[in-house]
C-alpha cells in the first residue's frame, strides 16, 4: 500500500481498497480463502476429520514453502492466516456433519475461536491500518489467555468422557448466540472507533485523537470490551463447562474492569471534563465496572 494512500470512508469501500492496494491484507485474505477452500473440499468429500487434519498439515507446509520462495510474501502474515483458514474449514465441516453429537460442541468452540482471531486481523486492517501486523491475529495474546483456554479444553475432555449428561444441546445454542452477539458488538465498536481503536492501550494522546461518543459508543463506553467479555464467557457456555464458565466470568471481568480503570484515567487526562461527562452519562459496557473516578 502506498504510504500516502487514503482509504475511502465507507466500510465496503475499504475492503475493495485494501484488496487492490494492500499486499499484507491481500496475503492474509487469499491465504485464508485458499486454505479454507482446499480443506473444506477435502474434509467434505472424504467425510473424515482426521483426513482434514492431515490435509491441513500438507497445506501449511505448501504455504510455508510458497512464502519462503516469494520475496513479496510475508510469511508472518501468510502462515497464521493459512492456519486459521484450515482451522475454520475443518471445524465447520465437522460441526455441520455431526450436528447434535457430543464432539460437535468442541468443533463449534474451535470454529468460533478461529473466526475470532482471523476477524481481529481483518477488522484491524479495515479500521486502523497503521497498527496492523502479525500480532493483530492475537494468536500471541498472552500466556494467561492460552492457559485459560487450555483449562477449558481439559475440563471439556474430562466431562465429555465421565459426565456427558451435563453437555446439553440447548446450552450449546445459548453459547452460540452469545459468541455471535459478542463478535458483532466488538467488531461494530472497532468500525465506529476507527483510528481510535487499538489492541494496546494508548498511554499518550496522538495527533488527531478525538473522543468517540457516537454510534455504538453512545450506548456504551467500551463496546470492544463488552463484546470480548460476552464472547469469552459464551465460549465456555458452548462447551457446557460449568467450572470454566465461573472462572472465565470472574477472570475476564476482573481483567476488563482493571483495564477500563487504567484506560479511563488516561482518557480523562486527554479529554478532561468532556470525557468525565461522557463517562457519567454512558454505561461502561462491562457489568459493575465503573471505571476511573475523577477525584
Amino acid at each position: 500500500m502506498a504510504p500516502n494512500s487514503t482509504p475511502p470512508p465507507t466500510f465496503f469501500g475499504r475492503i475493495v481498497f485494501h484488496l487492490t492496494s494492500d499486499d499484507v491484507f491481500r496475503t492474509a485474505i487469499f491465504a485464508f480463502i485458499a486454505s479454507f477452500t482446499v480443506i473444506a473440499a477435502v474434509a467434505s468429500v472424504t467425510g473424515s476429520f482426521l483426513v482434514g487434519l492431515l490435509a491441513s498439515v500438507i497445506v501449511l507446509l505448501v504455504a510455508y514453502a510458497v512464502g519462503e520462495s516469494c520475496e513479496f510474501i510475508n510469511n508472518q502474515i501468510l502462515m497464521p492466516a493459512a492456519f486459521l483458514g484450515c482451522a475454520v474449514a475443518v471445524n465447520l465441516v465437522y460441526t455441520v456433519a455431526h450436528e447434535g453429537e457430543l464432539w460437535e460442541y468442541f468443533s463449534r468452540y474451535f470454529l468460533f475461536l478461529s473466526v475470532f482471531h482471523f476477524s481481529e486481523f481483518v477488522f484491524t486492517a479495515l479500521t486502523n491500518r497503521r497498527t496492523l501486523g502479525p500480532d493483530s491475529f492475537l494468536l500471541k495474546h498472552s500466556f494467561g489467555y492460552w492457559l485459560a483456554a487450555s483449562i477449558g479444553w481439559i475440563e471439556f475432555l474430562i466431562e465429555a468422557n465421565f459426565y456427558p449428561e451435563i453437555k446439553m444441546y440447548s446450552v450449546l445454542w445459548i453459547g452460540t448466540f452469545g459468541c455471535i452477539i459478542g463478535e458483532i458488538v466488538r467488531k461494530v465498536g472497532m468500525v465506529h472507533a476507527g483510528l481510535a481503536f487499538t489492541h494496546l492501550m494508548a498511554r499518550t494522546k496522538r495527533s488527531g485523537h478525538t473522543l468517540i461518543n457516537t454510534g455504538i459508543y453512545a450506548y456504551m463506553r467500551h463496546p470492544g470490551y463488552f463484546g470480548w467479555f460476552i464472547w469469552a464467557v459464551s465460549t465456555q457456555i458452548v462447551l457446557c463447562n460449568p467450572i470454566s464458565f465461573v472462572i472465565y466470568t470472574f477472570v475476564t471481568w476482573r481483567f476488563f474492569a482493571n483495564r477500563i480503570e487504567i484506560e479511563e484515567k488516561d482518557l480523562i487526562s486527554f479529554f478532561g471534563d468532556d470525557y468525565a461527562e461522557y463517562q457519567r452519562k454512558t454505561w461502561s459496557g462491562v457489568p459493575f465496572a465503573r471505571g476511573y473516578q475523577k477525584p
